[in-house]
């Protein structure tokens, strides 16, 4: 009998276990806002803590660890081919908003601005940075939602360069409700 199992490459890995969704994450140094396209991002418990990767070889990040706080922005699926043209330019040397349109709106916590068209913006200060790794956790201050986007998709790289749209939901709060917190 021939097994169906198929020994992979170990880069292969991270394209079976990639995290949260794609996100936008905004800033603002004092002077201008910025974004940038952050693929590896997940939710670290339920009191509203959640981390992300990046660091120096991002030019956000100089801004994210001086003024410790951004808008992380949900994008839905049709915003793809954006988000995706976001992480191949720099904000060093370009005005990202103006070059792709971004609308920025006014945050209620933090300066950096939340981005119109996305599904949802969550408005965060950052409460550590595990330097090694790259994580940056987040505090989540504030939650809008984009009642008027209608993609409801949200993206997940699969860190080949390629990328899954979900949108698909199973409901299995009934099984879990002895597990989930008082407000979900």
């Amino acid at each position: 009998m021939e097994s169906h199992w198929k020994e992979l490459p170990l880069e292969r890995a991270l394209t079976f276990i990639e995290p949260g969704p794609v996100v936008l994450v905004t800033t603002f140094d004092g002077k201008r806002n910025n974004v940038m396209t952050i693929s590896w991002t997940m939710a670290i418990d339920f009191d509203r803590h959640i981390v992300l990767t990046t660091g120096s070889w991002n030019y956000s990040f100089g801004a994210l660890m001086e003024r410790r706080e951004c808008v992380v922005c949900i994008p839905p699926a049709d915003m793809i081919e954006t988000v995706v043209r976001i992480g191949d330019v720099s904000g060093a040397d370009t005005d990202k908003f103006r070059r792709f349109g971004l609308t920025a709106l006014p945050a209620a916590t933090v300066a950096a601005p939340l981005i119109d068209g996305c599904m949802a913006c969550l408005e965060c200060r950052v409460v550590d940075h595990v330097e090694p790794y790259g994580f940056v956790v987040l505090e989540v201050m504030r939650v809008v939602e984009n009642t008027a986007c209608r993609d409801r998709r949200m993206v997940h790289a699969v860190g080949d360069g390629t990328f899954v749209a979900d949108g698909e939901r199973y409901d299995c709060r009934a099984l879990m409700a002895d597990k989930l917190p008082p407000g979900l």
